[in-house]
């Protein structure tokens, strides 16, 4: 029974020192000194906001993608022990010793260090010899602007970490194809390229290309899967659904979970939730929270309310008037109709209730038991302050002639009567009997005379002149104008009136609510919500001094100055190293040349190379070509501020194509012996070259030692370029 104890347990194991070796060389270099500077170096002067938040669990947006890679850099401030108190507001500014620095740019180090060795293999499971694979990973080791990039608390290096673990994960996963399909590691690179794709879309949705990329691959690859006769329909279908699974369901799944995350963390209410609607509002500790938990949640005839519009851009507002009145006649000669202003405020005001009425009752109080108002019944709402009736005619709007002009009715006993009827139209209703709910209910008033919807066309530039104290206008627009957000109403603070006597009642409008009843927003709800926010909100772009185009990135005409020593002239930029760029460019030249020159010979039935050469050729270029193409070209089409580091994904793609046009070049086109040792020769000189760029650079990289002013103009090698010089 015991007879195994006979002989010695033996644990083999396989270490590549190649691996090994880059490993420690990429921590190295990303690693030393990774507290200096001690200051707040360009964007984590961004980045560290959301950093202080998190830490603090306060909700907050960010308009440039999704929360995994904040969430990252959040966990290195938590590990250091952080607690969130830094005022980031100037690039520059010293570091307060509560900040742990080296924590908080670790997580963005360790991942631009393991770009080394994940190149290497990339290489090596593309079939390329180890001598090309070492090379590729001393390209990324020797870059400069990838090395600037890591050693920051910054986002690109995560990213670019993660396309190329997608990548690694899947070529594996497709190599292991071939004789061990459903074993084991079949199935853990198939998983872990599916978690890869998720964890690149969640740092930044430029990593949505690269999982598109590999989505098309596995398309084409699947293809030829289907081509395969000894596979039966059972292991065919289950080959689909294996990769369906780990290429798609547990991505999303993994996305959203990064949401789930993010609000778990933060739910206390910030400077951020006021884009948000009121139900997500209310769901935050603190802020509008205080005012509204507990409010009635049924909104009944006699009820109390304030009226926010659902758009929300570019600022939220309310319902809201005032005594003035609008001017008999405007500045361009038009009439009015003299009535009370009605408007959308951005602030909460006790101007801005509104009293539901029953138009067939006089009472302004509700009933006991309360009268829940439902879709599609008719109301009037009388303002709190003025008991005036919200009111529309056939009357031009102040600033937007097309649309009715919406009031306050003023009885001038001319023949102007009242047109106060208004329909309650529930927009997010599931049935027509639906309750017109707090916070939760999404409202349009359809007026009954002219069918015109209350709008608030401010939102759109409209905002009334001074006579209108620059509030934003409100409008009745015709339905047959299309449907528009800012016809979109939803009560945020409710109370049941109690009060008959109009004093009394002012006093009633003036205090807070407090109904014990609750309203909890689903967490679907609420990632639906915050996800729309985050494709839909446009920050004004404005130009940066750094800002690039997409153009000048290929040639690398611009720069950008991560950081100047207050004192002395020791200073930081993202610079690439120029002759490795120089030779991305050409190597991409290279391949599309001698790709669609074996192209035209292959359609000749001339074959230059062997098949398996070719096949191996178009392989690579499927990634790095690929993974090049899907990572820049989108650019031209953006709408926003560019910065060379947005070109970096793009640029380790075209890295790793160079060993491979050169190892190409010496197998297949130096047909001799001699012309074989002449190209090694070359590419010796070349790659020298390489580290004496990368050494001449290091100084602005790293922000050490401090140069001369003579030096620092040696290295302006481009007049485009903006070499910080002090004046003497």
């Amino acid at each position: 029974m015991l007879g195994f104890l006979k002989e010695p347990v033996v644990v083999n194991v396989e270490i590549n020192m190649n691996i090994m070796v880059l490993s420690l060389m990429g921590l190295i270099s990303r690693l030393w000194g990774l507290s200096y500077p001690r200051a707040v170096v360009f964007d984590e002067v961004y980045y560290g906001q959301f950093v202080s938040l998190y830490m603090k669990r306060i909700f907050f947006v960010d308009d440039s993608g999704p929360p995994f890679g904040h969430m990252l850099l959040a966990l290195g401030g938590y590990l250091g022990g952080f607690d969130g108190n830094f005022l980031w507001n100037r690039i520059g500014a010293e570091y307060s010793m509560n900040v742990p620095v080296w924590s908080l740019r670790l997580l963005p180090a360790l991942a631009g260090a393991l770009c080394v060795p994940l190149a290497y293999q990339i290489l090596v499971e593309l079939q390329f010899s180890h001598c090309a694979a070492l090379g590729a990973a001393l390209l990324i080791l020797l870059e400069n602007s990838l090395i600037t990039q890591s050693r920051f608390m910054l986002l690109e290096s995560i990213l670019i970490f993660f396309i190329l673990l997608a990548v690694l994960s899947y070529l594996k996963f497709y190599n292991l194809q071939k004789h061990s399909s459903f074993s084991g590691s079949w199935w853990f690179w198939l998983l872990l390229t599916g978690v890869a794709c998720s964890c690149a879309v969640g740092v930044k949705y430029m990593g949505l290309f690269t999982y598109i990329l590999l989505l098309t691959i596995a398309g084409l690859h699947f293809w030829h899967v289907i081509g395969d006769q000894n596979l039966s329909n059972v292991s065919l279908m289950c080959h689909f659904l294996a990769r369906g699974l780990a290429l798609i369901v547990i991505p999303v799944a993994m996305y959203v979970s990064f949401f789930y995350v993010h609000l778990t963390l933060l739910y206390r209410s910030g400077p951020h939730d006021q884009i948000m609607t009121s139900a997500f509002q209310a769901s935050l500790e603190g802020g509008l929270a205080r005012i509204t938990q507990g409010q009635p949640l049924e909104v009944a005839y006699g009820s109390q309310i304030t009226l926010r519009n659902v758009l929300g851009k570019p600022m939220q507002c309310w319902l809201h008037s005032h005594t003035n009145t609008y001017p008999i006649r405007y500045e361009n000669g038009r009439g009015s109709s003299h009535q009370q202003q009605v408007t959308c405020y951005p602030f909460k005001d006790v101007n801005n209730w509104w009293i539901v009425k029953d138009p067939g009752m006089q009472q302004l109080v509700v009933s006991n038991p309360p009268r829940p108002v439902r879709h599609g019944d008719i109301v009037q709402l009388v303002h709190g302050i003025t008991t005036r009736y919200l009111n529309t005619h056939d009357v031009a709007a102040p600033v937007s002639p097309h649309s009715q002009e919406v009031s306050c009715y003023i009885d001038y006993n001319i023949s102007m009567p009242a047109q106060n009827l208004w329909r309650v139209e529930i927009v997010n209703r599931e049935s027509d009997t639906d309750v017109w709910k707090t916070i939760l209910s999404e409202v349009r008033f359809v007026h009954v005379n002219t069918s015109a919807v209350l709008k608030a066309s401010g939102f759109v530039g409209a905002s009334l002149p001074e006579w209108g104290y620059r509030q934003l206008e409100v409008v009745g627009e015709k339905l047959s104008k299309g449907y528009h957000q800012s016809m979109v109403w939803n009560v945020e603070e409710h109370r049941y009136g109690k009060s008959l006597e109009q004093k009394e009642r002012e006093v009633e409008l003036h205090s807070p609510t407090r109904v014990d009843i609750s309203k909890n927003l689903s967490f679907m709800a609420k990632f639906t919500e915050l996800q729309w926010k985050i494709l839909t909100l446009k920050n004004e772009d404005t130009e940066h001094k750094y800002s690039s185009s997409a153009l000048d990135w290929i040639t690398m005409d611009t720069n950008i100055a991560y950081w100047l020593h207050p004192t002395s002239t020791a200073q930081i930029h993202l610079l690439g190293n120029v002759v490795t760029w120089a030779s991305a460019n050409v190597a991409a030249l290279i391949y599309m040349c001698l790709s669609l020159w074996y192209l035209i010979r292959r359609r000749r039935k001339i074959y230059d190379i062997p098949e398996d050469a070719w096949q191996l050729w178009v392989s690579a270029g499927g990634i790095c070509v690929g993974g090049w193409a899907v990572n820049y070209l989108p650019f031209f089409g953006m709408e926003k501020t560019l910065f060379l580091y947005h070109y970096l994904p793009a640029l380790t793609f075209q890295i790793l194509l160079i060993p491979i046009v050169l190892q190409h070049i010496r197998d297949h086109l130096c047909r001799s012996v001699l012309l074989k040792s002449m190209f090694t020769a070359l590419i010796v000189a070349w790659f020298s070259s390489v580290y004496f760029v990368y050494c001449a650079f290091s100084p602005v990289t790293y922000g050490e030692p401090s140069l001369s002013v003579t030096e620092l103009k040696d290295l302006r090698w481009k007049d485009s370029w903006n070499i910080l010089i002090r004046k003497q």
